[in-house]
């Protein structure tokens, strides 16, 4: 990892996801995690003052990177609930199968290489019935912005740490297996066309037998 991935970058996403739209966004999707959650890219951990320790017993986090990790040391002493970390790549989940209750998504798999295989794992781990928890920004529906997408996403993808702009979120979810139940879409408010179209909702895995 480089100096720029471990200790520059790390900031620089903390602050483009903490904005106070995007804010606005999770408090809208992270409450209705509950029981046993698994975080996908939980980076800064800046989600944790939205899940209800009413209904959520433990979180296993995880992320890859160091320097996130790092920036997370404060959100993680505050909070109420106990959390794991799991440092492997979202393609690679060490968690018994249908071991946790809900899966949390939130700006991560616009930056997983195998994204199919990361939503495998998930589905795997996730127990039936239970609920993937997905915001998420992706490829725009209007025409002039999605061709500036897939112009700029190369070069975006080597500065913003392999994130796509361009990926149809919905479609990767249910190539995956899940059910969608809930989908919304929409632009963030005062953010740039082509990285604010977002997917926000809920997906299931399907029962079993």
């Amino acid at each position: 990892m480089s100096f720029y991935e471990d200790r520059i970058l790390p900031h620089i996403i903390d602050k483009a996801c903490s904005m106070g739209q995007v804010m606005k966004l999770r408090s809208q999707v992270v409450p209705e995690a509950r029981g046993t959650v698994l975080e996908v890219g939980m980076g800064s951990a800046i989600n944790l003052d939205f899940y209800d320790p009413s209904i959520v017993e433990r979180i296993y986090g995880l992320e890859p990177s160091a320097g996130m990790r790092r920036k997370a040391q404060a959100n993680l002493q505050r909070s109420g609930i106990p959390v794991e970390w799991l440092d492997l790549p979202g393609e690679k989940i060490p968690l018994e199968d249908n071991s946790v209750d809900t899966v949390l998504l939130t700006f991560t798999l616009c930056t997983i290489p195998d994204w199919h295989a990361a939503l495998l794992q998930m589905k795997r781990v996730l127990r039936p019935g239970g609920s993937l928890l997905f915001l998420e920004h992706g490829e725009s529906p209007d025409e002039a912005t999605r061709k500036w997408q897939h112009r700029i996403t190369p070069g975006w993808r080597k500065l913003a740490g392999g994130c796509h702009l361009n990926r149809q979120i919905a479609d990767l979810i249910k190539e995956a297996g899940f059910e969608i139940q809930t989908l919304e879409n929409l632009y963030i408010p005062k953010s740039p066309k082509i990285a604010g179209y977002v997917y926000k909702g809920r997906a299931i895995k399907p029962g079993e037998g």
